[in-house]
């Protein structure tokens, strides 16, 4: 069983949109083991998007980020990474399929509804950003 992090972001929950998100991770067979709203600090913003926090656009994905709670949770499952990553579709909504979650209710490459770790070793990292272990069941 494979572990991930998912964060649904303020598009997501401005639009109320987050039962129909869970509801398709559901149906594909994914267990919630943690789950949790928040709202985010500029310092974990900055944690969690290290790799971006010295580009000109950080300020505008950090105020995205902070325009209201997000919701974080953690899915497990076989192959939960790529499966999850399918399902979402591509990172940019206005490139993603109809059918997945991005293609049916993302509208722009940041108004893309959910983050999703990319690899085992981004989960395992986002999962101790997000969750304290005795958080996860």
């Amino acid at each position: 069983m494979e572990r991930t992090l998912i964060i649904l972001k303020p598009d997501c929950i401005e639009k109320n949109l987050a039962g129909a998100v869970l509801d398709r991770f559901s149906k594909e067979g994914f267990r919630m083991i943690a789950c949790k709203m928040m709202s985010l600090s500029e310092a974990l913003l900055k944690e969690h998007y290290c790799h971006l926090a010295d580009k000109p656009f950080f300020p505008e994905i950090a105020s995205f980020m902070q325009s209201s709670p997000v919701l974080v949770l953690i899915l497990e499952g076989k192959n939960a990474i790529d499966r999850v990553r399918n399902l979402l579709g591509p990172t940019d909504s206005t490139k993603a399929p109809k059918g997945t979650i991005r293609g049916d209710m993302g509208q722009t490459k940041m108004l893309n509804i959910a983050h999703a770790s990319d690899s085992k070793e981004a989960a395992a990292i986002e999962i101790k950003r997000f969750f304290a272990a005795k958080e996860i069941f």
